[in-house]
């Protein structure tokens, strides 16, 4: 494995992902994404990524969970991708803003029926009585969207982490790892290469 060589960090991504795609078992776009709230305490959790061009970083959620909330307060947040299989991580932290309702809209549709029935049904991070009630809520929707298109729920969206800044890690011998950084400028980016 090699250090990053491309000026555009964009394309180092696109790089490092094809190959993560082809090698990693399970999902290559999972990421951490890790938010604060307004009182300034972190937290993390696993989600997939679903999209990522010039713009930015795509995933989406129900917009009453806990990360969109704290979104909602501080919107910021830091991603990382960890390839084990490649011996490589990916570190990026910008602002983050909503997706289009457009484009909400396009990647709701592509989702499975269930998983769209799946999120009218669920209540993202509030407290659920019993199993025997998220099974009820699925099969009350699942009856009144019996047939024809699941619409995408007003309470269900993306949001775009746009990279400020941008960590290539590889993993080397004797912990002597390569790690080079993006900083935004202007409209380019400036580089430097961290001691591991």
């Amino acid at each position: 494995m090699t250090a990053t060589q491309n000026a555009d960090p964009m394309d180092q991504f696109r790089e490092w992902f094809g190959e993560a795609e082809k090698r990693e078992p399970g999902d290559a776009n999972a990421m951490t994404v890790a938010t604060a709230g307004p009182e300034g305490r972190p937290s993390a959790r696993m989600v997939l990524l679903k999209g990522f061009d010039a713009r930015g970083f795509v995933f989406y959620t129900n917009l009453g969970s806990r990360k969109s909330e704290e979104l909602a307060a501080n919107p910021y947040a830091s991603l990382l991708f960890h390839w084990k299989s490649l011996e490589r991580q990916v570190r990026i932290e910008g602002p983050v803003e909503p997706v289009t309702d457009a484009e909400a809209d396009e990647y709701f549709a592509t989702r499975s029926r269930l998983s769209q029935i799946g999120a009218w049904a669920s209540k993202q991070s509030r407290p659920l009585n019993s199993r025997f009630e998220l099974e009820r809520k699925v099969a009350r929707f699942a009856a009144k969207f019996h047939v024809g298109k699941v619409p995408r729920p007003d309470f269900w969206s993306g949001f775009r982490v746009i990279p400020e800044r941008i960590e290539f890690w590889q993993a080397e011998e004797f912990r002597l790892h390569n790690r080079h950084v993006y900083h935004r400028s202007g409209d380019g980016w400036r580089t430097e290469i961290l001691y591991p």
